[in-house]
């Protein structure tokens, strides 16, 4: 069986290539730019909003609490009217990149591990390229990129953009792998 020392190696060098990888999608190449719209009264929105001094949180619009309000007469034509709503509610204050890119590394840092764990458990040291790879690409999409759908199902997410999501996930997916198959033990 493979040592628990020998996953550290690709699982820190996939992490930083994952890292590396999704700050030039997303700042260089910026594919995912068109995922995001502003209102044409954004300083109205922005007011009447804060005017409710909302906590950081998730929102729904129209709110209602069980099924039996959902099927009412006044909650249907709220939802005929629109807008239909999903917000997100953040800490007040200047973006601050850091926490964030801070997690994306520590989550790219567990996926490898895991990814690695499902490799140690299920392949022998001195395995093919391929089959590495394989294994631990799979893990490593399924953690990327297989929540994301969810988020077109539920919240109404742009199809096109999960899908664009989802080839981000497999672009770290193979870097991941491709970090195990390369230094996985030979014997």
């Amino acid at each position: 069986m493979v040592p628990w020392s020998a996953l550290l190696l690709p699982s820190l060098i996939s992490a930083v290539l994952v890292f590396i990888a999704s700050s030039l999608i997303h700042m260089v190449i910026k594919w995912h730019q068109s995922d995001y719209k502003t209102l044409p009264n954004e300083d109205e929105v922005r007011a009447a909003i804060r005017k409710s001094s909302p906590v950081p949180g998730k929102y729904v619009m129209p709110f209602c609490k069980d099924g039996k309000e959902m099927a009412s007469p006044e909650m249907q034509r709220k939802f005929d009217e629109g807008p239909n709503v999903v917000m997100y509610v953040r800490e007040n204050g200047a973006v601050k990149l850091e926490p964030f890119l801070g997690k994306w590394f520590a989550y790219s840092l567990v996926v490898s591990l895991l990814a690695g764990y499902l490799a140690r458990a299920t392949t022998a040291p001195g395995a093919e390229y391929l089959h590495v790879f394989q294994v631990v690409g799979a893990a490593s999409w399924l953690a990327y990129a297989w929540a994301i759908p969810s988020d077109s199902i539920w919240i109404g997410k742009r199809w096109s953009s999960t899908f664009v999501y989802m080839i981000d996930g497999l672009i770290y997916a193979a870097l991941t792998a491709g970090s195990f198959a390369w230094l996985w033990p030979k014997v």
